[in-house]
This record gives structure tokens, sequence and C-alpha cells, in this order.
């Protein structure tokens, strides 16, 4: 049974396709003014340079928040190019020791997420946002949960995919099946070797496995279950139907447990819904947050 799990988390790298990347960045500038440029920067926050790109000119303002090993320009390209840019200020970062925010080389304390989601709101204070949206796949959309829940004034809407708030005993062999990236397709390891280098891209997975499979050894195996009903912002969850690395009961656990939140399935969505299906994902989530 566990050979056959971590045997669909190989194949899930496998369909995966390639990271998605962003359009060529632009000095920030003139060119910035008409909205459409990417810009790219560094700004201290928590005794870190977080990198961030930036897009838009609308008075929405959204971050997005990529997942493990993630970052602006592997994890959101599509969004970062086409989502509304008269509507919505865009901003993506990249997490400590994840892309460009390295140093420091990332670790994964028992508080990691918290981390995260500190930093992140951090980082939108420091770029005077006063309130914004929060966009979070994945290990980011994990992050995000607590953000509306820990910053619940500051956040106006929410949208999370391929997300957990626990972590089980099946969730561990799916972990533990993508642990050796070597067993990685190409497609899926090479932008990630460009960013990072064999090793430490290599290192970070490991240790990214024994961090998140921490919390299976709570009886509960929370992440961040008991922060769900302080989410009082409008919650948008959508899963794909087809994920192979985080099962639907974990999208029906969030949506059960955020009052009023609203869940998508989409048939043929898997863990990248955002990617392989970024039109129909930017339409819906564009609809929701206006």
């Amino acid at each position: 049974m566990a050979g056959r799990i971590a045997g669909r988390a190989l194949r899930a790298l496998l369909l995966l396709q390639p990271p998605a990347r962003a359009a060529p960045l632009n000095p920030r500038g003139p060119a910035a003014s008409y909205g459409t440029s990417i810009t790219s920067a560094k700004i201290q926050v928590n005794g870190v340079h977080l990198h961030y790109q930036q897009t838009g000119e609308g008075s929405h303002a959204v971050l997005l928040l990529p997942g493990m090993l993630g970052c602006g320009q592997t994890d959101f390209g599509p969004q970062l190019k086409s989502m509304n840019k008269k509507l919505f200020t865009i901003v993506a970062w990249d997490p400590r020791g994840y892309g460009q925010s390295i140093p420091p080389s990332r670790d994964f304390p028992p508080d990691f997420f918290e981390r995260d989601a500190k930093d992140a709101v951090d980082l939108m204070q420091a770029l005077k946002f006063k309130k914004f949206s929060l966009l979070g796949w994945s290990d980011g959309g994990i992050t995000a949960l607590i953000a509306a829940a820990k910053y619940p004034t500051l956040i106006h809407k929410l949208v999370v995919w391929g997300v957990n708030a626990s972590v089980t005993q099946e969730d561990v062999r799916i972990y533990n099946g993508i642990r050796d990236v070597s067993k990685w397709s190409e497609k899926v390891k090479k932008p990630l070797e460009e960013i990072y280098g064999h090793k430490y891209f290599a290192k970070t997975c490991e240790a990214w496995v024994d961090g998140i499979s921490r919390f299976a050894e709570k009886s509960d195996g929370s992440i961040c279950q008991e922060l769900l009903p302080d989410i009082k912002c409008p919650t948008f969850i959508i899963h794909g139907e087809k994920d192979p690395l985080v099962p639907k009961a974990h999208a029906e656990y969030v949506h059960k447990h955020i009052k009023g939140s609203r869940l998508l399935l989409m048939p043929e969505g898997k863990h990248n819904l955002h990617l392989r299906f970024a039109e129909d994902f930017n339409r819906q989530v564009e609809d929701f947050l206006c």
C-alpha cells in the first residue's frame, strides 16, 4: 500500500507541467506606471532581505504565496502575467530560504509556517499595503490560512488550493515518495536545480519532508486546524480532484471549518491546477476577489 502511494506521488511529479516562468523582469521605473511590467526588488523584513515581484496598479492588493521550494518566478507565471492589472496590484514573494530570498538557508523549525505567515504580512505592511488578499498554493496555502486567522484586520479575502490543515500517516507516505529528488522527472527538476543548484535543492527537499512529517506525530496531526474557526474573511477553497499529493478530504475539512467558505472542485485538476488551467483559475479567482 505504502509503495503504491509513494508511486502515485512520483507519478505526480511526472504529470506536473514545468514551472511557469514569469514575464521578463523590468527595473523599477517609468514603465511601471502602465501597470503591465513586472518589477523585482528586495526589502528587509524581520532581519531577512525578502525578494518579491510586483505588477499591476489596482487598488486591491493581492499577495501570492508559493509552495515548497517555490518562488514567484517558478510558481505564479500565469498569474503575474495575466491577472487584471487595472483591478489588482499583485505581489509574489519568495519566503526566506527560497528563490532569491537566500540567505538565509531554508530550515523547518516547528513554527516555520507561523514564521512564514508573519514574514508575509510584515512584507506587505513594509510595502505600505494596509489591507490585502492572499492567494496561497500548497504550503503557501497553509501559510495563508494562518495569516488570515492571526491577522484578521489586515486580510481582505483568502484563496487557497492544494492545501491541508493537518498531516496524516497517508500524507507522510506521500511525502516520503518525493523525498529523493533524483527520482523526479527532468522537466520538474531542472528549473529548480537552475535556481538552487542540485545540493541545496536535494537537501532542502529532504528537510521539508522531515519538517512537515513532524506534524503527524501529534495526536490529531494538526498544522493549523484549531485556527480555522478564527478565519472571518471571505474564503475560497479550490481543489483538483486528481491531486495525487493532497487528498480531497483535506480541502473538505478546511471548507467545513471556515464559516461561510466556498469550495470549488475541479474534476481534471491536479496539484498545479493554477498552471495547467490558468485561464479558468484566474477567472474564478478574479470573480471571487471583485
